[in-house]
């Protein structure tokens, strides 16, 4: 069943008392904001209580992990935020000791951000229940699967500026 039902095209508009609605069991943008909200939710709730850190900081932690002493702007681009929440977080996370934030000696308008040691510290504490939350994520899918799954993921995000195109409204 599985497999037919993986067979069917994306999400048609289903018909629903005459109007013309979505099947959100099938409209993917709204299965992947669905899943990614509920993930964060109690990511960030778990995280917050057992770390002190809310998802952003720890998405910026990733990161910084990943490109230590890049500026915020390639962290906005990198996991999508606006500036305002990754510079208010970058500020928490200062205060916090887990980030340095220093004036670029190659740029003065640019600033670099680096972990600290206890950011570091701290970021291979949370790596670990992460990973453990993606495991438990992905356990329900075989090994061929999750790797279907992930290609697609990294073809569908290389694939955003198709969508972000404007588009033309066809009137009714």
């Amino acid at each position: 069943m599985a497999k037919a039902q993986a067979q069917k095209a994306p999400a048609a508009p289903v018909e629903a008392g005459g109007e013309t609605v979505l099947d959100l069991r099938r409209y993917v943008p709204g299965l992947l904001t669905f899943l990614a909200n509920k993930l964060s939710r109690s990511a960030s709730a778990l995280y917050q209580r057992e770390f002190g850190v809310n998802i952003t900081e720890w998405r910026i932690m990733s990161q910084l992990a990943i490109e230590p002493g890049i500026p915020a702007s390639r962290i906005c681009q990198v996991i999508g935020f606006d500036k305002g929440p990754v510079s208010r977080s970058l500020a928490a996370m200062e205060k916090k000791g887990i980030v340095t934030i220093a004036v670029d000696a190659v740029d003065a308008r640019r600033r670099v951000i680096t972990l600290t040691p206890a950011g570091l510290a701290l970021h291979d504490r949370v790596i670990r229940v992460a990973l453990e939350r993606e495991r438990r994520l992905l356990a329900c899918l075989p090994a061929e699967e999750r790797e279907r799954l992930i290609t697609s993921l990294n073809a569908m995000h290389e694939n955003l500026g198709a969508v972000n195109r404007p588009a033309r409204v066809v009137p009714d």
